[in-house]
């Protein structure tokens, strides 16, 4: 992207919000990751963002900041230049060898906790989480189910050691093991198994923002088959690895309820299938109650 931009004199904060803001709007790229970023550099939350707002910045800051509205520019996620995303409230760290934490994820959570609650009440659990990149799923059940054991796998020790390393972070005890798919957890039975797999048909990979297409790990967005290849994966595996009662949780492309949830009904025929879709209406979820 060729760029010519002529900064204009910036003595405090507020001008050199606006100043981003307005560069990162005329390249067409969101605004929002220009105040993520100004907190970043001074080491603020969003309030204190505000009450600094008429304090001078220094030249090297504003230097540090204006080098990573550039790399926005160019398309990197800003996560990758804070280090951080946020998830269920916590702070989670990643890196290009992980998936971004998305809101949808949260989502497959809350449904978990639920169904846990109705049908285990407060027993202890095992639980299990394939495909973990940074952790999110895995060590989010584990802070909500304190009481539950829970194993994470991912084929990458570059996104297992992510995770692990968010574990040690927010202090809990989360097995993680590499292997491939569920792989690893056979040999035992499980509570709860959930999955965030890679879903993206590589023909819809023009479709996607270049910031997810060129700067976030294509083994966990494409998949072969129309974006199915996992979940035929995991329909083949996961039937002899639940208990009952037991629950399977998937998180899926918005055009894949239909496919997914026959698969897993065609696995599973004793089992409630169901497709729930997320907060804006689009199909994201399929569950499966064994009772």
């Amino acid at each position: 992207m060729n760029k010519v931009e002529t900064l204009t004199t910036v003595e405090f904060v507020y001008q050199a919000l606006e100043q981003a803001a307005s560069y990162l709007k005329r390249y067409g790229r969101e605004e929002t990751p220009a105040r993520i970023l100004l907190q970043h550099e001074l080491g603020v939350d969003y309030s204190g963002l505000v009450a600094a707002m008429r304090d001078k910045i220094e030249d090297r800051q504003f230097a540090s900041y204006w080098a990573n509205i550039e790399e926005l520019i160019e398309g990197v996620p800003v996560q990758h230049l804070t280090g951080v995303e946020q998830f269920y409230g916590r702070t989670f760290q990643v890196s290009p060898a992980v998936l971004i934490p998305r809101p949808e994820t949260e989502e497959l959570i809350e449904e978990t906790l639920k169904l846990k609650r109705e049908l285990f009440g407060a027993e202890e659990v095992q639980a299990a989480d394939i495909g973990t990149g940074s952790g999110v799923i895995g060590i989010t059940l584990k802070c909500e189910l304190p009481e539950a054991e829970v194993m994470a796998t991912d084929i990458s020790e570059e996104a297992l050691f992510m995770a692990e390393r968010n574990a040690e972070i927010l202090n809990v005890d989360v097995h993680f093991t590499k292997g491939d798919m569920a792989a690893p957890l056979a040999g035992r039975k499980w509570d709860i198994i959930l999955s965030n797999p890679p879903y993206i048909a590589h023909h819809e990979a023009s479709g996607l923002a270049d910031t997810v297409r060129e700067f976030e790990p294509h083994e966990a967005l494409f998949a072969d088959r129309n974006g199915l290849a996992a979940y035929e994966t995991l329909a083949g595996q996961v039937p002899g690895l639940i208990s009952r009662p037991g629950i399977i949780g998937l998180e899926i492309g918005s055009s894949q309820g239909a496919a997914v949830t026959e698969l897993f009904q065609k696995a599973l025929p004793d089992a409630r299938v169901y497709c729930k879709k997320d907060i804006n209406k689009h199909d994201r979820m399929v569950f499966c109650i064994l009772e």
